[in-house]
Protein backbone atom coordinates (compact mmCIF):
# COMPACT_ATOMS: atom_id res chain seq x y z
CA UNK A 1 0.00 0.00 0.00
CA UNK A 2 1.68 3.59 -0.89
CA UNK A 3 1.94 6.18 1.60
CA UNK A 4 0.35 9.66 0.40
CA UNK A 5 1.80 12.69 3.10
CA UNK A 6 1.59 15.89 2.66
CA UNK A 7 2.36 18.74 5.12
CA UNK A 8 2.11 22.36 5.56
CA UNK A 9 3.99 24.23 7.81
CA UNK A 10 3.91 28.64 7.82
CA UNK A 11 5.98 30.67 9.78
CA UNK A 12 4.81 33.98 11.05
CA UNK A 13 6.46 36.75 13.32
CA UNK A 14 4.37 37.65 16.19
CA UNK A 15 5.53 40.28 18.83
CA UNK A 16 9.30 40.00 17.69
CA UNK A 17 8.97 35.99 17.90
CA UNK A 18 8.91 33.55 14.81
CA UNK A 19 6.26 30.87 15.22
CA UNK A 20 5.48 27.78 13.56
CA UNK A 21 2.36 26.67 12.75
CA UNK A 22 1.59 23.22 11.02
CA UNK A 23 -1.04 20.98 9.56
CA UNK A 24 -0.44 17.22 8.35
CA UNK A 25 -2.51 14.33 6.49
CA UNK A 26 -0.27 11.12 6.96
CA UNK A 27 3.06 10.09 8.19
CA UNK A 28 4.69 13.36 8.46
CA UNK A 29 5.36 15.62 11.39
CA UNK A 30 6.94 18.76 12.60
CA UNK A 31 8.62 18.47 15.90
CA UNK A 32 8.09 21.38 18.73
CA UNK A 33 9.95 24.74 17.77
CA UNK A 34 13.34 25.14 19.42
CA UNK A 35 14.83 28.89 19.86
CA UNK A 36 18.73 28.54 20.96
CA UNK A 37 19.57 31.28 19.42
CA UNK A 38 16.39 33.13 21.00
CA UNK A 39 12.88 34.38 19.87
CA UNK A 40 13.88 35.40 16.10
CA UNK A 41 14.74 32.20 14.55
CA UNK A 42 12.53 29.63 14.94
CA UNK A 43 13.84 25.82 14.67
CA UNK A 44 11.70 23.01 13.63
CA UNK A 45 13.06 19.00 12.80
CA UNK A 46 10.63 17.12 10.19
CA UNK A 47 9.93 14.12 10.61
CA UNK A 48 8.32 11.06 8.55
CA UNK A 49 8.12 8.42 10.75
CA UNK A 50 8.10 5.41 8.33
CA UNK A 51 11.77 6.52 7.28
CA UNK A 52 11.85 6.08 3.78
CA UNK A 53 9.58 6.31 0.15
CA UNK A 54 8.57 3.10 -2.13
CA UNK A 55 7.38 2.78 -5.71
CA UNK A 56 3.59 4.77 -5.48
CA UNK A 57 4.40 6.59 -2.01
CA UNK A 58 4.34 10.74 -2.38
CA UNK A 59 5.41 13.64 0.25
CA UNK A 60 4.47 16.92 -0.11
CA UNK A 61 5.38 19.36 1.63
CA UNK A 62 4.61 23.28 1.23
CA UNK A 63 6.34 25.69 3.42
CA UNK A 64 5.65 29.24 4.14
CA UNK A 65 7.88 31.94 5.98
CA UNK A 66 6.00 34.74 6.38
CA UNK A 67 6.92 38.59 6.61
CA UNK A 68 10.29 38.96 8.42
CA UNK A 69 10.11 35.57 9.89
CA UNK A 70 12.69 32.81 9.71
CA UNK A 71 12.62 29.57 10.43
CA UNK A 72 15.25 26.73 10.23
CA UNK A 73 14.49 22.78 9.13
CA UNK A 74 16.30 20.08 9.47
CA UNK A 75 15.45 16.27 9.65
CA UNK A 76 16.93 13.34 12.54
CA UNK A 77 18.18 11.26 9.60
CA UNK A 78 18.23 10.68 6.51
CA UNK A 79 15.95 10.20 3.67
CA UNK A 80 15.74 6.85 1.92
CA UNK A 81 14.26 6.26 -1.55
CA UNK A 82 13.47 2.31 -1.61
CA UNK A 83 13.14 -0.33 -4.31
CA UNK A 84 10.35 -0.14 -6.67
CA UNK A 85 8.29 -2.60 -8.27
CA UNK A 86 7.39 0.05 -11.20
CA UNK A 87 5.97 3.25 -9.79
CA UNK A 88 8.09 6.31 -8.78
CA UNK A 89 8.26 7.74 -5.37
CA UNK A 90 8.33 11.80 -5.04
CA UNK A 91 8.90 14.10 -2.33
CA UNK A 92 8.13 17.85 -3.72
CA UNK A 93 9.04 20.90 -1.35
CA UNK A 94 7.62 23.89 -2.36
CA UNK A 95 8.91 27.17 -0.11
CA UNK A 96 7.14 30.24 -0.51
CA UNK A 97 8.81 33.47 1.54
CA UNK A 98 7.30 36.68 1.60
CA UNK A 99 8.76 40.51 2.39
CA UNK A 100 12.03 39.69 4.53
CA UNK A 101 11.66 36.50 5.41
CA UNK A 102 14.33 33.91 5.81
CA UNK A 103 14.29 30.23 5.48
CA UNK A 104 17.15 27.69 6.05
CA UNK A 105 16.59 24.16 4.58
CA UNK A 106 19.17 21.56 6.18
CA UNK A 107 17.69 18.14 5.96
CA UNK A 108 20.39 15.15 6.10
CA UNK A 109 21.12 12.90 3.28
CA UNK A 110 18.72 11.59 0.75
CA UNK A 111 19.78 7.89 -0.12
CA UNK A 112 18.95 5.90 -3.57
CA UNK A 113 19.39 2.44 -2.72
CA UNK A 114 19.17 -0.34 -5.35
CA UNK A 115 16.44 -0.04 -7.77
CA UNK A 116 14.63 2.63 -6.89
CA UNK A 117 12.63 5.19 -8.90
CA UNK A 118 13.15 8.54 -7.21
CA UNK A 119 12.03 11.73 -7.81
CA UNK A 120 12.86 14.65 -5.85
CA UNK A 121 11.82 18.21 -6.25
CA UNK A 122 12.29 21.51 -4.88
CA UNK A 123 10.46 24.65 -5.50
CA UNK A 124 11.48 28.22 -3.99
CA UNK A 125 9.40 31.46 -4.58
CA UNK A 126 10.53 34.25 -2.96
CA UNK A 127 9.55 37.94 -2.52
CA UNK A 128 12.05 40.58 -3.79
CA UNK A 129 13.94 41.32 -0.13
CA UNK A 130 13.55 37.28 0.91
CA UNK A 131 16.30 35.31 1.23
CA UNK A 132 17.16 31.15 1.28
CA UNK A 133 19.90 29.04 2.37
CA UNK A 134 20.08 25.79 2.06
CA UNK A 135 21.12 22.19 0.84
CA UNK A 136 20.51 18.97 -0.87
CA UNK A 137 23.00 16.00 -0.03
CA UNK A 138 22.84 12.69 -2.60
CA UNK A 139 23.80 9.26 -1.79
CA UNK A 140 23.79 6.98 -4.54
CA UNK A 141 23.82 3.49 -2.82
CA UNK A 142 25.30 2.62 0.08
CA UNK A 143 28.63 1.46 -1.48
CA UNK A 144 30.52 1.10 1.89
CA UNK A 145 28.14 -1.35 3.48
CA UNK A 146 27.98 -3.11 -0.16
CA UNK A 147 25.48 -1.94 -1.26
CA UNK A 148 25.74 -0.38 -4.53
CA UNK A 149 23.72 1.84 -6.85
CA UNK A 150 23.64 -0.05 -10.04
CA UNK A 151 19.83 -0.22 -10.96
CA UNK A 152 16.83 2.37 -11.00
CA UNK A 153 17.16 6.21 -11.40
CA UNK A 154 16.68 9.84 -9.98
CA UNK A 155 15.43 12.75 -11.17
CA UNK A 156 16.37 15.70 -9.47
CA UNK A 157 15.09 19.15 -9.82
CA UNK A 158 15.58 22.43 -8.07
CA UNK A 159 14.03 25.59 -9.37
CA UNK A 160 13.53 29.04 -8.82
CA UNK A 161 11.06 29.73 -11.12
CA UNK A 162 12.31 32.22 -13.93
CA UNK A 163 15.66 32.79 -12.20
CA UNK A 164 17.49 29.41 -11.84
CA UNK A 165 16.79 25.59 -12.66
CA UNK A 166 18.33 22.69 -12.22
CA UNK A 167 16.84 19.00 -13.47
CA UNK A 168 18.59 15.78 -14.21
CA UNK A 169 18.10 12.28 -14.39
CA UNK A 170 21.06 9.82 -13.19
CA UNK A 171 20.75 6.53 -14.64
CA UNK A 172 21.82 3.93 -12.45
CA UNK A 173 22.96 1.54 -15.42
CA UNK A 174 25.01 5.12 -17.55
CA UNK A 175 28.39 3.77 -17.26
CA UNK A 176 30.05 7.19 -18.31
CA UNK A 177 27.82 8.85 -15.96
CA UNK A 178 28.13 7.17 -13.20
CA UNK A 179 32.05 6.63 -13.58
CA UNK A 180 33.26 8.61 -16.42
CA UNK A 181 35.72 11.88 -16.36
CA UNK A 182 33.29 14.10 -17.13
CA UNK A 183 30.51 12.48 -15.29
CA UNK A 184 30.68 11.81 -11.40
CA UNK A 185 33.91 9.86 -11.87
CA UNK A 186 33.14 7.13 -9.48
CA UNK A 187 32.17 9.08 -6.56
CA UNK A 188 28.49 8.47 -4.92
CA UNK A 189 27.75 11.72 -3.03
CA UNK A 190 26.64 14.48 -5.17
CA UNK A 191 25.90 17.52 -3.05
CA UNK A 192 25.43 21.94 -2.79
CA UNK A 193 24.49 24.46 -1.00
CA UNK A 194 22.76 27.35 -2.11
CA UNK A 195 21.60 31.06 -1.57
CA UNK A 196 19.02 32.66 -3.15
CA UNK A 197 17.87 35.84 -2.66
CA UNK A 198 14.30 37.33 -4.33
CA UNK A 199 16.06 40.08 -5.84
CA UNK A 200 20.03 40.70 -7.11
CA UNK A 201 22.24 40.46 -4.77
CA UNK A 202 24.47 43.54 -4.04
CA UNK A 203 28.18 42.78 -6.22
CA UNK A 204 30.29 43.37 -3.38
CA UNK A 205 27.84 40.81 -1.12
CA UNK A 206 27.91 37.86 -3.58
CA UNK A 207 31.45 37.88 -4.42
CA UNK A 208 32.55 38.02 -0.68
CA UNK A 209 30.05 35.44 -0.20
CA UNK A 210 31.92 33.01 -3.23
CA UNK A 211 35.00 34.10 -1.96
CA UNK A 212 34.29 32.83 1.20
CA UNK A 213 33.59 29.47 -0.15
CA UNK A 214 36.52 29.12 -2.05
CA UNK A 215 38.74 29.82 0.71
CA UNK A 216 37.08 26.95 2.83
CA UNK A 217 36.90 24.71 -0.23
CA UNK A 218 40.80 25.25 -1.06
CA UNK A 219 41.55 23.88 2.68
CA UNK A 220 39.30 21.00 2.43
CA UNK A 221 40.05 17.16 1.16
CA UNK A 222 37.55 17.53 -1.22
CA UNK A 223 38.81 20.57 -2.94
CA UNK A 224 39.80 19.17 -6.59
CA UNK A 225 35.93 18.11 -6.53
CA UNK A 226 33.88 21.11 -5.51
CA UNK A 227 33.49 24.66 -6.54
CA UNK A 228 31.89 27.32 -5.65
CA UNK A 229 29.81 29.90 -8.92
CA UNK A 230 26.80 32.55 -9.50
CA UNK A 231 24.90 31.39 -12.19
CA UNK A 232 22.64 34.46 -11.55
CA UNK A 233 22.85 37.64 -9.47
CA UNK A 234 20.36 36.02 -7.15
CA UNK A 235 21.82 32.51 -6.57
CA UNK A 236 25.34 31.78 -5.39
CA UNK A 237 25.56 28.02 -5.07
CA UNK A 238 28.59 25.12 -4.04
CA UNK A 239 28.76 21.82 -5.65
CA UNK A 240 30.47 18.92 -4.10
CA UNK A 241 31.56 15.45 -5.20
CA UNK A 242 32.50 13.28 -2.96
CA UNK A 243 32.68 9.11 -2.30
CA UNK A 244 30.74 8.91 0.48
CA UNK A 245 28.00 11.34 2.42
CA UNK A 246 30.09 12.62 5.70
CA UNK A 247 33.05 15.00 3.96
CA UNK A 248 30.72 16.43 1.67
CA UNK A 249 27.99 17.39 4.47
CA UNK A 250 31.17 18.60 6.68
CA UNK A 251 32.24 21.00 3.19
CA UNK A 252 28.54 21.89 3.38
CA UNK A 253 28.35 22.93 6.99
CA UNK A 254 31.66 24.83 6.57
CA UNK A 255 30.29 26.68 4.15
CA UNK A 256 26.58 27.32 5.74
CA UNK A 257 28.45 28.85 9.24
CA UNK A 258 30.76 31.02 7.14
CA UNK A 259 27.97 31.90 5.01
CA UNK A 260 25.27 32.72 7.70
CA UNK A 261 27.78 34.86 9.18
CA UNK A 262 29.03 36.86 6.15
CA UNK A 263 25.01 36.81 4.86
CA UNK A 264 23.03 37.40 7.72
CA UNK A 265 25.38 38.32 10.62
CA UNK A 266 24.43 35.17 12.69
CA UNK A 267 26.89 32.84 14.21
CA UNK A 268 26.70 29.21 13.06
CA UNK A 269 23.98 27.89 15.67
CA UNK A 270 24.02 23.97 14.82
CA UNK A 271 20.49 22.43 15.04
CA UNK A 272 20.38 20.82 18.45
CA UNK A 273 19.36 17.25 16.94
CA UNK A 274 22.89 17.49 14.41
CA UNK A 275 24.74 16.45 18.04
CA UNK A 276 22.95 13.98 19.17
Amino acid sequence: MAWHASLQLDYALRAGRTVAQFRHDGPLRVLQSLYPEGDAVCHNVLVHPPGGLVGGDTLDLRITAGDASHGLITTPGATRFYRSSGEPALQRTHITLTDQARLEWLPLETICYNSCLAENHLTLDLAPQAEFLGWDVTALGLPHAHQPFDQGSLLQHIEVPGVWLERGRIQADDHRLMNGPLGLAGHRCLASIFFVAGSRIERARRQGALDLARDVIEAHDLRHTAGATSPDGQVIVVRVLAPMVEPAMDLLRRVWAGWRQHLWTLSAASPRIWST
